[in-house]
């Protein structure tokens, strides 16, 4: 129906009305964002700058957060370009800079420049920046910025914020990101406050407070990056930084899901599934490990064999193994490790942290469920059941396509580097894990790499990071077959 001038309406004849009428029912039927005539004068033009301006440009919401951490990628490598961010004060090269953007953004921690004494304070506060904004995703900060204004947040923004979080549902979205939010403001002011009465004894004032503001945003946020030119060599059995750095990754590395799940539900059978499965996964992934690591590297002279306390021992291997699920810093010499405790160093970069996490790699709960599938085959059971649930054919068909897609990336880049570096395999893989887990471990193979090598762990690192946005984004996508086919029996194993 066409909608009634509130003018006066001139005089003119029952059959014009008529058609003037289906003129404006026909329009109306055509097209809802067609423009419709106001018969004020003078008011058509504005009608059509109205409608155009409301006209957007549809992106998804998957390929708008791509298109934000490559935006953000671009606008660090100018922010490092500037002379006053090399101690050199001559501006670095372009691959550098480059590189050491993408490795912060991606909180990966892999560096071809030493942040420690070639970056100056203003270069060191573009990486803090840019391991912040990698970290907790871009639209978190967009919505918070949006609440700061106490501005309205749209469906699409919601929609971005889904992809980002990892969510299924919008209904506590807003909830889970004022979670983040204390989370990360308590944490990283804690951990801050607390390092500073080490560091600021020991480097003076504003050195050592700025130590600790940088190694608690990267310590929280499983970057990896170190303003000490040996990582935290210095601090290996320094007990209150270890268990300071500890707790930040550890609770960084967790999920904002399973924080947010553990602060508003205080009992373990109300908890979710996701919750039950990521804490067990990680205390498995934490004590199996360090019953293999420990004894593999007690007796190396160039690791734990050179420390004197039994106590010392077990409190570097304890953080080493920690940090090798993506944390990224390191309390010993990783190029020194035997090849049992680098190819284990491999295997825990690989599978990472918690979804929804400052975290990299394919995830602990989509390891969970492999361990859950292979069980269930083994027991003849005809579904996959856990804690008094079952989990869906459509989930586990999920982490076998991601499983799948992430073994691709490193097989294809493995060769790739292998065909065109010249260095150890062990050194290789240990570097292509790191980098598509977003841990930042190294052997040393980072500095030596051309420019083809840069390029393509670069992009490792990238996928690593945004890989299950655009792996999600996919899957998002229901498509129903209209046709089906008889099944046939497939011959295994």
């Amino acid at each position: 129906m066409a909608k009634k001038s509130k003018g006066v309406k001139p005089k003119h004849s029952a059959q014009a009305d008529l058609k003037s009428s289906s003129k404006s029912k026909t329009s109306s039927g055509r097209d809802r964002n067609s423009i419709t005539e106001d018969s004020r004068p003078g008011d058509s033009a504005k009608g059509v700058r109205r409608v155009a301006s409301r006209r957007t440009i549809n992106i998804a919401p998957t390929a708008l957060l791509v298109l934000s951490y490559l935006a953000f990628i671009l606008l660090g490598t100018c922010g490092l370009l500037l002379p006053s961010a090399s101690a050199s004060n001559v501006s670095m090269s372009l691959s550098d800079a480059f590189f050491m953007a993408t490795s912060a953004v991606t909180v990966t921690g892999l560096i071809v420049v030493d942040t420690a004494t070639e970056l100056t304070f203003m270069g060191q506060l573009v990486v803090a920046i840019l391991i912040q904004l990698g970290g907790l995703g871009l639209m978190t900060f967009a919505v918070l910025i949006l609440l700061s204004l106490s501005a309205s947040i749209g469906m699409s923004e919601k929609l971005v914020l889904q992809d980002d979080l990892g969510q299924t549902s919008l209904s506590d979205l807003m909830s889970l990101v004022k979670t983040i939010v204390k989370l990360v403001v308590v944490c990283e002011s804690a951990g801050a406050i607390i390092m500073a009465w080490v560091f600021i004894p020991d480097h003076g004032w504003l050195q050592g407070a700025w130590h600790a503001v940088f190694h608690s945003i990267s310590a929280f946020n499983n970057a990896g990056f170190s303003t000490f030119p040996n990582s935290l060599v210095s601090y290996a059995t320094d007990p209150f930084i270890n268990g300071v750095v500890i707790t930040l990754f550890m609770i960084g590395g967790l999920g904002f899901v399973v924080v947010h799940d553990i602060f508003n539900n205080r009992q373990w059978r109300v908890w979710s599934l996701h919750t039950k499965l990521m804490l067990l996964g990680t205390i498995g992934l934490i004590t199996l490990p360090l019953a293999i690591w420990l004894p593999a590297e007690w007796g190396n002279p160039n690791t734990l064999g050179q420390l004197d306390s039994t106590a010392d021992r077990l409190l570097v291997g304890w953080f080493q193994v920690l940090t090798t699920r993506t944390a990224g810093f390191n309390t010993l010499d990783t190029a020194a490790m035997t090849d049992a405790a680098s190819l284990l160093t491999v295997v825990l970069m690989v599978i990472g942290g918690g979804t929804t996490s400052t975290a990299g790699g394919i995830k602990v709960t989509t390891f969970v469920l492999l361990l859950l599938a292979t069980r269930a085959f083994f027991k003849r059971q005809s579904e996959i059941q856990a804690f008094g649930r079952s989990i869906s054919f459509r989930e586990m068909i999920k982490v076998l396509a991601l499983v799948t897609t992430s073994l691709m990336l490193i097989i294809i880049a493995l060769f790739a580097l292998v065909l065109t570096q010249t260095a150890d395999f062990l050194d290789i893989l240990f570097e292509v894990a790191s980098a598509f887990g977003t841990v930042g471990l190294s052997q040393g193979l980072t500095g030596q790499l051309d420019g083809f090598g840069r390029g393509v762990i670069c992009t490792l690192m990238f996928l690593g990071r945004v890989g299950p946005l655009i792996f999600g984004f996919f899957l998002a996508t229901h498509a129903t077959s209209r046709v089906r086919y008889p099944s046939e029996k497939i011959l295994l194993g």
